[in-house]
């Protein structure tokens, strides 16, 4: 059956859930090979690596249960306004001058206020006459007008997490809908950007809630997946979940490798948390990355991302 299906998505076939879930069964080493020969076939050894910066943090309205910025919960995150224009562009140069060629400013809170998306619009002006590096943001639950603004300003991709799977959201946060994260992306490619938006795996959810999400996103059209694993930051709801095993997660890889074949895969927030760094993910169908830190975790540093990605055989290219 793994046999067969693989060959069928190699010939252009979207599975569907029912054939999904039989794969998820499926013995994982067997999986993950077929899973890294659909990715050479839909993207060859291209590999797609970014960088973050926490642009502005903590004492966020929402009540995510695994984020440590929420003002919900003592978590000991730092706490600071949006970062100001020099500060956005020394983070932007070194990571340049690193070889990066996609950095996303990340801030905390439900949305930035209308004040303040003019205010960083006017940062990624002044960023991009300076910088040769491509603008992603995150900037919560905004309008259409925004994404207009952001567009002109220079930025070419929002990110925007739906988490899970639509089911199980409610068990993450009641603060915002899923319907709501839904709109967001539908108004940002209205305004002509592409969006960057995966999960969080590991946070109580079954397989068909992953797979129900990677079905919901291939349906919106994304082709930049982030795949985090939730690495439990005390002082959260979230703190006493166990963290997924390594096979676990490499099965979650090469699932959603073959549910969007020609996506770029991201390894994101958790990577830190396996002992190979994402090695044997990036062997069982992922082929991207967030290097350096996370928004409040260490990560690993560009310079041994870089070093292990070219060993397995892949060079720096943007996919998507």
């Amino acid at each position: 059956m793994l046999e067969c299906l693989k060959e069928e998505i190699l010939m252009g076939k979207e599975i569907n859930r029912e054939e999904a879930i039989l794969l998820s069964k499926e013995p994982l080493e067997e999986l993950c090979h077929a899973a890294n020969e659909v990715r050479e076939h839909f993207c060859g050894n291209a590999f797609d690596m970014c960088t973050i910066v926490n642009g502005k943090s903590g004492k966020c309205s929402e009540n995510c249960k695994y984020c440590a910025q929420s003002a919900w919960y003592a978590t000991g995150a730092d706490e600071y306004p949006l970062m100001g224009t020099e500060e956005l562009i020394k983070h932007a140069q070194y990571n340049q001058d690193r070889g990066v060629l996609r950095y996303s400013i990340v801030t905390s809170g439900k949305r930035l206020s209308s004040s303040d998306v003019d205010r960083v619009c006017q940062s990624v002006k002044e960023l991009k006459k300076k910088v040769n590096i491509n603008v992603c943001a995150s900037f919560g639950l905004l309008d259409t007008e925004d994404f207009e603004k952001m567009k002109d300003a220079g930025v070419t991709r929002v990110h925007n997490n739906l988490e899970t799977s639509e089911r199980y959201f409610s068990q993450v946060c009641t603060t915002h809908t899923y319907q709501n994260k839904v709109d967001v992306i539908r108004k940002a490619q209205a305004a002509g950007l592409k969006v960057c938006s995966g999960g969080i795996m590991g946070m109580g959810e079954t397989m068909e809630d992953r797979i129900d999400m990677a079905l919901y996103i291939r349906s919106l059209g994304v082709k930049s997946i982030p795949v985090n694993f939730l690495n439990p930051i005390e002082g959260t709801p979230f703190a006493s979940l166990v963290v997924l095993s390594e096979e676990e997660m490499r099965r979650i890889v090469a699932l959603f490798r073959m549910i969007i074949p020609n996506a770029a895969i991201r390894l994101a927030g958790g990577r830190g948390l396996m002992k190979d760094k994402g090695r044997a993910c990036f062997q069982s169908g992922a082929n991207a990355a967030i290097s350096g830190d996370m928004l409040t975790t260490a990560g690993i540093t560009i310079e041994k991302d870089r070093a292990m990605v070219q060993e397995l055989g892949y060079f720096i290219q943007e996919i998507e």
